[in-house]
C-alpha cells in the first residue's frame, strides 16, 4: 500500500467511517471532479451511493485515493500504469492472502488429525 511517508504534507484521515466527496478532497488534495473521474478509471475506487445519488467513501478508499494520487502526481505514471499497477498489487495480495489462509487450514486439520488419533 502506500507509504506513510509518501503523503507527509496530507492531513491525517479521521477516524470515521465514511467520508463525503467534499472531505476526501481535502484529505487527499484532490478536486471533488478528478474523483468522480478517477471512478471511472480505476476499478478498485466504489463509493457507497446514497440519497440522490450522494457518494459516501470509506477508510480503505480514502488510502487508495492517496495511492492512485501518488502513483499519478508523484511517480508520474500515466492511468493506465497506475491501473495495471494496482492491480498488479491487489493480485499479489490475493495471492498471498489465499497462501496464508492455506498455511492456516493446514495447521488446523493437523491438529484435528492428532486429536483423532488419541
Amino acid at each position: 500500500m502506500l507509504e506513510p511517508g509518501n503523503n507527509d504534507e496530507l492531513p491525517p484521515i479521521p477516524g470515521k467511517r465514511y467520508f463525503t466527496i467534499g472531505e476526501v478532497s481535502e484529505l487527499c488534495a484532490v478536486k471533488p471532479h478528478v474523483l468522480r473521474y478517477w471512478e471511472q478509471e480505476f476499478p478498485q475506487l466504489k463509493p457507497v451511493k446514497r440519497r440522490g445519488n450522494r457518494r459516501y467513501y470509506q477508510r480503505q478508499d480514502v488510502l487508495v485515493i492517496r495511492q492512485i494520487r501518488s502513483l499519478l502526481y508523484d511517480e508520474g505514471f500515466t492511468i493506465g500504469g497506475a491501473r495495471q499497477k494496482l492491480t498488479g498489487e491487489e493480485a499479489r495480495s490475493d495471492t498471498s492472502q489465499s497462501q496464508q489462509i492455506v498455511r492456516q487450514l493446514r495447521v488446523e486439520l493437523e491438529e484435528i488429525l492428532k486429536i483423532l488419533r488419541r
